[in-house]
């Protein structure tokens, strides 16, 4: 299975640089600096949201809270493209610091559910990238240990909605498992239920305070690449998300990929006008190439969809021809991927390979060389859904 999303645990305890609160699910106040903070990642605004996190951990430098948002910060540019061997080595850290942290926070208070919830989602975390890595056992037992802490978390705190995603992510990722990963996740972990995790998910996006915009952006990527005939639902959230993160072209452009699986090619259109007139407006060249280059992405999607390649590969050539990894790296790999994917539609295998080749070759494979990894094994074949990834 390929994994979309990161593991986004939250549910932060209120801190001292937090002045306006209200009370939460837990009867907690909330912290408003988190929301803040979540709010500027997913604008993309991501210099902003770590000087904040920072704040927080001197503020507060036993509470792990902040430390695991500054994690997060290292996955959201990662998830943007900017897969580095710095980027992922500061992930790591990052991660690590959270779990040190949050093991001394629970020794110094078994009763703590935030200590446990962070240790929970940073385990997570840790094991996601275990599994990346292809080290089966070690992800697992992380697994394990990570839902045990969650499941601890839900009992000190059971009103607590923002654990539900972290166990909505376990419960639905290891029922799509195959293999020796199913075979792993049933002895170590437990048997996954598609259903009950996605229920969990949806509740969590509904009524969670801190992880219902993730939760949100993981349906959404489970509705349009995971899941069969459920673009409705995708199309909801997408419009949705699209809305509320108007500087975050990937929420836009998946927009448009619903529009295109519903055969809903008016609204397509007015989206391809949407990047370009957003690219023509922007005073930033950086910013203007990403917005107008995922606009001509979108268009060759729709193209490898409805099976004209020749057309797809003109655009996604024109991509590579203006690609600026310093600002955009995703930019490289993923059209790449795409001229790929359009060789394999045409059964050009050794065509196709030479493209999968060069993206794991690449210092910076912005994330698509996990696709690449697995269409070597099988060919793309037509109306494959990560066509429109």
């Amino acid at each position: 299975m390929f994994f979309i999303c990161c593991v986004f645990f939250l549910s932060p305890k209120i801190s001292p640089a937090a002045e306006n609160s209200a009370p939460s699910q837990m009867g907690s106040p909330v912290n408003e600096d988190i929301i803040r903070g979540i709010d500027l990642l997913y604008n993309w605004d991501f210099d902003r949201a770590e000087a904040l996190f920072y704040q927080i951990t001197r503020e507060s430098p036993e509470d792990p809270m902040g430390y695991f948002y500054l994690a997060m910060v290292s996955w959201s540019r990662l998830a943007s493209g900017f897969w580095t061997k710095e980027m992922v080595a500061q992930y790591g850290r990052r991660i690590d610091r959270t779990i040190d942290v949050a093991k001394k926070a629970v020794k110094r208070d078994k009763n703590d559910c935030f200590a446990h919830f962070y240790l929970g989602g940073a385990l997570g975390f840790e094991g996601r990238f275990k599994l990346m890595e292809r080290k089966y056992l070690s992800s697992f037992l992380l697994a394990q240990d990570a839902i045990e802490a969650l499941k601890t978390s839900q009992k000190i705190c059971p009103d607590n909605h923002d654990v539900l995603f972290g166990l909505g992510i376990f419960d639905y990722s290891t029922a799509r498992l195959s293999g020796v990963l199913k075979f792993l996740s049933y002895l170590l972990v437990h048997r996954g239920d598609k259903e009950a995790g996605l229920r969990k998910l949806h509740i969590a996006a509904e009524k969670a305070v801190y992880s219902s915009i993730e939760a949100k952006s993981l349906l959404l990527h489970i509705y349009l690449f995971m899941e069969k005939d459920l673009h409705e639902n995708a199309l909801i959230l997408s419009e949705d998300l699209t809305k509320r993160f108007p500087n975050n072209p990937r929420f836009k452009f998946l927009e448009g990929i619903s529009y295109i699986r519903l055969d809903m090619d008016t609204n397509y259109s007015e989206t391809v006008n949407f990047f370009r007139e957003r690219s023509n407006d922007l005073p930033s060249k950086g910013e203007a190439f990403v917005w107008g280059s995922r606009g001509v992405y979108l268009e060759a999607c729709y193209d490898l969809f409805h099976g004209r390649v020749t057309e797809a590969r003109s655009k996604l050539e024109a991509i590579l021809a203006l690609a600026d990894p310093a600002t955009d790296p995703s930019m490289i790999a993923w059209p790449q991927l795409k001229l790929g994917m359009s060789y394999d539609l045409e059964s050009a295998r050794e065509k196709a390979l030479t493209y999968y080749d060069r993206i794991l070759k690449l210092e910076n494979g912005a994330g698509a060389q996990y696709l690449a990894e697995k269409y070597k094994k099988k060919p793309a074949k037509p109306m494959d859904p990560f066509l429109g990834y």
